[in-house]
């Protein structure tokens, strides 16, 4: 901008005309805002003197503009002026006109607030002592002071850490004034010292504190004054977390002490304590635990604190008249504008809230002495409050659904059978609120219901017939606003998802009238929220196309009608039209025996709605249920029609669609194959060659179930058999090539060469030639990957089987014609015939091939390890199918064979597995001997050997729980490490995750294996924890009282041993090797399983501090686990990481800032980028904590983050994955 233009906005900006002033300061901020607007020294001078001078300026739009040109300028100009700008500002506000120190201290914050990193040093010199002068100065107004105080506050939140110096004495200040008379002046200083908290030293800190405690034991102070400073520790700890904790030996007794003995007028000073309390509970809670109980007693006495209002009400009346309630509500309005008993109440139910959202190992206490207390308090007669202990209990109940995830409800100690028993007291108490006038309490009464059965879904049971009048309330009263309307509606699908039908029977006519009228709403989230209950009523009305003795007939027209107005009418919501489109497909589905007459007029419109791109996956997915439907819906008026439009979907790039349109299809063929027509067949062949690919296994799956439909459908014939052959079989053949086929897909495609010789007149010498071809190596590919010829023995196994015994039995004996051929040559061949004996073997004996096992076993002299693997692998899959002729055998040969035992036990292994899992018994005399050869190789020197054995007698375990468990549990004191490592191991193997026999036996020993944790030696150890994590992720209940004294232990084997850590001299270099890094790893891969499956046991605080800090700044595959680890707590126990934030800062920061050196090689430098992203992952979980800006170290992180350009943009990615 030339200078002569900015002299004449300048030379207006000091005339006398206002509007010229004000149009002249307008055009210099836009000026300053644009990055091209650069200053000369001179006109610093002049604009910072130009813009301080209309500070002051009579008009007040021009003063105020004049302010938001400060912002640009102070980025513009260098530190002398900006230093200048200050020392005038903070002149005008310590010793200018009263007029003007308002526009003063605006100025300054503003300052503050844009003033580069760099330059703060240099304003906080001159502004921190004039800043400490006017609050403590004498004869200094409170308005000054309050000024003061809100800059210093804003200072200290930006630039505390660099203002060292100055914190003792700006404490010192601050403190003094918080026995001010004026309250501004000590409200804003709690706020103030609550802002410096988090950036003194901990001595400061200490200090501070000392002088509250000191404060409060003042018995002489006023009460205001007492009052202020119980807000100032409450702020204190709030500000500084877990840095607190060391603090409340001396202030928790003290707030205890004054809510307990203040007067009955001083409910502010109890309120105060209580919040306080509640802070402490939020952010100190390691250091709190000794006072819980006292903090738990204290809320339970202060929740129905109500000094002036005595109700005579009893609870457990069952039958009210509409007197009553007349009478309930007249009470309930009762109000005092004097009394603020309320606020205690209110501070009571957060403040349990606070213990029950962070203290997950007492909740079951809190149902034994807390939640009858908290139920009764439904009552409350101010609504605020009832909505705060509403909350109150809604967190207790989330709370239990944290802790009890994956465990059963027979425990009688267990939050979930405590709940259980307190079902009919919360339905009774939540009845009366739903009969009140306020809206905003049934919406709250609501609430509470949604949670229950969520947590407890089948509970309600005995209570629906209580519960109907209130939910036709809420969806017929007039005065209902949409919100209430909504909340019950989502109760009432949760309740009818969650209880059996039959439960609801005597309440379908006063449900189904004001849900459908509810249909019909003009506010589309109620429409769509009644439409989804439309869909859970049609259910429960006829579960079942069997007769149940409920007379469904007389709702399936009004169910039909009112959904049918919602899906022909296109001026709507999307989220109504797909709603209506999912309910009416169930609609049909469930009664289209009763709507034959409307089926002509209303399958039509779903067919439309495929058309178009909005509506058109919910239309596919109605057409599936419709299929499945037992009553075999009449689709003729739209089938032909429908599969046209399915078949184009198959095209389309929407993945979604195209799942959805395979299921759909599949179902149609299966249920209307012989009305479709052969010629559609043949389309929809030629599209599903498109879709069997390596690259989408789960379309790949469906695609091959889909086929195999077709091919076993009536209207199959000999032209879809020749495409399925062209077509289709050439994409399975290279898909069984595959190193990642697995899982559906292979079921799928084994199932495919199943149909092709049955139904599709396929020869099962071409199929078999052209599978046995697949294990060719290719000069382009190489050999097949080891995981491809398992696929393709498995295809080939079931293609034998399908083709009949005689086709069989030619195989087995070309197959083992191949390992007759000592040749060695074609080592893939040789590997695949082996593996298809083991598959044909384990589903067919083989017992009259003879000498077959003498052949297989012969394959365990080869050079090659994957020949003697496989052989391993066929020998014990043979045994499978006749134990009694092949079991001898293998058991001999482990005898007598030393140096191919380890084979053979493989071979023992999948015997024994697989017997585990069919629940077949082997004779006594084979188990007796089984175990003593297993037995006798526990102390191998082989690991491998080992973890063998170790496997057969866990699996052994499940078949013979009798035997094994205290034939193991003998052996945990044997003196061999290597035995007692091996039987701790076998306990592992023998969890699964359904019931079983072993169960219960297992149960009263499991202390003598997992207490192996704390032996001497490491190997042990990490055994013993590995078979914890295993307990804790299948079969949590059966160690749950064992936890108090094995977390400990645990615990303990996260931290670094010295002693496990050893120097290797290699010559040249010297290398550290960390022995005892695998058994870090294995404790910190269990606490993670055990905070997601044992949340009631644990103290989450304990552990992360200074456990989980520890793994955060360990080797680099602990610490991924341990960002792991923070996510889930930051999900599941957000207080107890908030508590400890700061302290985790630190190593985050670390990790997302470390580079590799300069000679690291490229998978370093990859291993260091997955650590950053997993760091970031963590980071972003804790940035969706509530209170996460309580931590200015945590704000600081981020901030440094969004300048780096690098870390933000992979911060960002990974929030939007």
């Amino acid at each position: 901008m030339a200078n002569l233009q900015l002299s004449g906005i300048i030379e207006k900006m000091t005339g006398k005309d206002k509007d010229y002033r004000y149009m002249a300061t307008s055009d210099l901020l836009n000026e300053l805002n644009k990055d091209s607007f650069k200053l000369d020294s001179d006109l610093e001078m002049r604009l910072s003197t130009i813009i301080l001078q209309q500070l002051d300026d009579v008009a007040g739009d021009v003063s105020g503009l004049a302010v938001k040109c400060l912002a640009p300028l102070v980025k513009k100009v260098g530190e002398e002026r900006i230093v200048e700008m200050t020392n005038k500002l903070c002149d005008k506000l310590l010793r200018g006109k009263d007029q003007h120190r308002d526009t003063a201290s605006i100025a300054l914050r503003t300052v503050v607030a844009q003033v580069a990193p760099s330059l703060a040093p240099s304003i906080l010199v001159t502004l921190t002592p004039q800043m400490i002068g006017g609050i403590s100065g004498q004869g200094m107004s409170p308005g000054i002071k309050c000024e003061c105080l809100e800059i210093m506050c804003d200072v200290v939140q930006k630039y505390g850490s660099l203002m060292a110096d100055d914190h003792e004495k700006l404490l010192n200040t601050l403190l003094s004034q918080l026995d001010c008379n004026q309250a501004t002046v000590r409200k804003k200083t709690v706020t103030c010292i609550a802002s410096l908290a988090s950036s003194l030293s901990d001595d400061l800190l200490a200090k501070a504190t000392v002088q509250v405690v000191k404060n409060l034991s003042n018995k002489n102070a006023k009460s205001e004054i007492t009052r202020t400073n119980i807000q100032m520790i409450g702020a204190i700890s709030r500000a500084v977390g877990y840095r607190f904790g060391t603090h409340l030996g001396n202030t928790v007794p003290v707030l205890i002490n004054y809510c307990t003995s203040a007067s009955e007028n001083d409910e502010e000073l109890r309120e105060y304590s209580l919040q306080a309390l509640e802070s402490f509970l939020l952010r100190c809670p390691r250091d709190i635990s000794p006072y819980c109980d006292e903090i738990l007693n204290l809320t339970l006495e202060y929740i129905s604190y109500d000094p002036n209002f005595t109700d005579n009400m009893d609870e457990d009346t069952d039958d009210e008249t509409p007197e009553d309630e007349e009478d309930d509500e007249s009470a309930n309005e009762y109000t005092d504008d004097e009394d603020a008993s309320w606020k205690v109440r209110r501070a009571a139910a957060k403040c349990l809230a606070g213990l029950i959202v962070s203290r997950s190992e007492m909740i079951s206490k809190v149902y034994q002495e807390a939640c009858p207390k908290l139920i009764d308090r439904f009552k409350e007669r101010e609504e605020n409050v009832k909505m705060d202990v509403f909350n109150t209990f809604i967190d207790l109940l989330r709370q239990t659904g944290n802790v009890t995830k994956g465990q059963t409800d027979t425990d009688e100690s267990s939050p979930k059978w405590l709940l259980k028993q307190e079902v009919s007291k919360v339905v009774k108490s939540i009845n009366r609120q739903l009969r009140e006038k306020s809206v905003k309490t049934k919406v709250g009464a609501f609430s509470v219901l949604r949670e229950l059965v969520v947590v407890l879904p089948d509970c309600l049971a005995d209570h629906i017939g209580s519960l109907v009048p209130g939910i036709e309330r809420a969806l017929n009263d007039k005065s209902s606003t949409s919100n209430l309307k909504i909340e019950a509606l989502v109760f009432t699908k949760l309740v009818l998802a969650s209880h059996a039908p039959p439960v609801f029977h005597p309440y379908i006519k006063a449900l189904s009238s004001p849900v459908l009228a509810a249909v019909g709403e003009r506010y589309y989230k109620v429409t769509a929220e009644a439409l989804r209950v439309c869909g859970e009523l049609v259910r429960v009305v006829r579960p079942s196309t069997q007769s149940m003795g409920f007379d469904f007939k007389p709702f399936v027209h009004p169910i039909h009608n009112a959904i049918m107005s919602r899906l022909t009418n296109q001026d709507q919501d999307q989220e109504v039209k797909e709603s209506a489109i999912t309910c009416m497909g169930l609609v049909i589905s469930t009664f289209g025996d009763e709507l034959r007459k409307e089926l002509p007029s209303c399958l039509p419109v779903l067919v439309d709605r495929m058309g178009n791109e909005i509506t058109r996956l919910t239309a596919v997915k109605a057409f599936a249920v419709i299929a499945t439907s037992p009553l075999h819906i009449d689709l003729s008026c739209v089938l032909v029609n429908l599969i046209a439009e399915l078949t184009g979907f198959l095209r389309k790039a929407n993945r979604v669609l195209r799942q959805a349109t395979l299921i759909t299809m599949n179902t149609l063929v299966t249920a209307y194959g012989d009305k479709i027509g052969s010629d559609a067949y043949e389309v929809i062949v030629v599209e599903l060659s498109s879709l069997i690919s390596v690259s989408d296994l789960h379309m790949t799956a469906l695609a091959l179930e889909l086929c195999c439909t077709l091919m076993t459908g009536k209207s199959c014939s000999e032209n879809i058999s020749l495409a399925v052959r062209k077509k289709v079989l050439p994409q399975a053949l290279t898909l069984v090539k595959s190193p990642l086929l697995q899982g559906q897909a292979l079921l799928a495609l084994q199932g495919f060469f199943e149909a092709l010789v049955y139904h599709a007149n396929t020869s099962f010498y071409t199929l078999l030639d052209s599978l046995l071809s697949c294990a060719k190596p290719s000069p382009q590919s190489g050999g097949v990957p080891k995981q491809a010829l398992y696929s393709i023995a498995q295809c080939v196994a079931v293609l034998c089987l399908a083709a009949g015994d005689k086709n069989c039995s030619s195989t087995v004996k070309m197959l083992m014609e191949i390992l007759k051929d000592d040749s060695g040559t074609n080592t893939a061949k040789q590997h695949l015939a082996l593996l298809s004996l083991g598959e044909i073997g384990r589903r067919k004996d083989l017992s009259a091939h003879a000498g077959i096992e003498t052949i297989v076993i012969e394959s365990f002299q080869s050079p090659f390890e994957e020949i003697k693997s496989a052989a391993s692998y066929a020998l014990g899959n043979i045994a499978v199918g006749n134990l009694p002729n092949y079991l001898p055998f293998i058991l001999n040969q482990i005898d007598n064979q030393q140096k191919k035992q380890y084979i053979l036990l493989h071979s023992l292994k999948e015997v024994i597995v697989r017997q585990s899992v069919d629940k077949a018994d082997f004779q006594n005399s084979s188990v007796e001997k089984i175990l003593a050869l297993l037995f006798n190789h526990c102390e191998s020197e082989e690991e491998g050997v080992r973890n063998v054995v170790a496997e057969c007698l866990g699996k052994m375990a499940l078949i013979e729980p009798e035997k094994l468990v205290p034939a193991l549990k003998v052996r945990t004191t044997s003196q061999a490490a290597f035995t007692r490592a091996t039987v701790v191991t076998a306990v592992k193997y023998s969890v699964v995750e359904r019931p079983e026999k072993l169960d219960e036996i297992i149960f009263p020993e499991i202390s003598s294996f997992l207490m192996l944790i704390k032996d001497g030696d490491r190997h042990v150890r990490r055994a013993a924890v590995s078979a914890l994590s295993t307990f804790a992720h299948y079969k949590p209940n059966l160690i749950k009282g064992l936890l108090p004294e094995l977390l400990p232990l645990l615990y303990d084997q996260t931290v670094i041993k010295k002693e496990l850590i050893r120097t290797v001299d290699l010559g040249p270099f010297k290398h550290v090797v960390d022995d005892g890094l695998e058994l870090r790893k294995a404790a910190f891969e269990c606490v993670f399983t055990l905070l997601d499956s044992c949340l009631d046991q644990l103290n989450p605080s304990s552990f992360i501090i200074p456990f989980l800090k520890s793994g955060l700044e360990d080797h680099y595959d602990l610490k991924m686990l341990c960002h792991l680890i923070l996510s889930l707590l930051a999900d599941k126990c957000p207080s107890a990481v908030l508590a400890v934030l700061d302290s985790l800062v630190e190593p985050l920061q670390k990790t997302i800032n470390f580079k590799p050196k300069q000679d690291a090689v490229k998978q370093e430098h990859d291993r260091n980028e997955d650590m950053i992203r997993s760091a970031l992952r963590a980071i972003s979980s804790l940035d969706r904590i509530s209170g996460v800006d309580y931590s200015h170290k945590f704000k600081s992180l981020m901030a440094d983050m969004k300048r780096s350009e690098r870390l933000w943009g992979k911060y960002q990615a990974i929030r939007n994955e």
